[in-house]
């Protein structure tokens, strides 16, 4: 797999593949979605770590941040397969939504 800029839709067709071959089916949506709040778990556990107050355990230490956001987008990229999103689209979509909707928004925002 060539990772180098690799598009939200390739993403979602290697990840499909990988699922297809190597880890034989998709796991149930509702399954995808515990364990995808698992892992936004872990990123938020690791977060509070490196940038909040709290302290490392000794089993958070040797953990990356890039791994476990990687982590949360496979899952996420996975049910968006399971049910029939296409990613990109859906992102494009966003932009369009928040750029109408926030235009001025921000700007106007005195607490920022």
């Amino acid at each position: 797999m060539n990772t180098v800029d690799l598009t939200l839709r390739q993403a979602q067709q290697e990840v499909d593949e990988w699922i297809r071959t190597v880890g034989v089916r998709y796991f149930s949506e509702l399954t995808n979605l515990g364990i995808l709040m698992e892992e936004v778990g872990e990123l938020s556990r690791l977060m509070v770590r490196k940038y909040g107050e709290q302290s490392y355990k000794d089993t958070d230490r040797n953990k990356e941040l890039a791994d476990e956001m990687a982590d949360v987008l496979w899952v996420l990229i996975c049910l968006a397969n399971q049910t029939g999103v296409d990613l990109t689209d859906a992102l494009k979509k966003n932009f369009e939504k928040k750029n109408k909707r926030d235009s001025e928004r921000h700007s106007k925002n005195c607490k920022l």
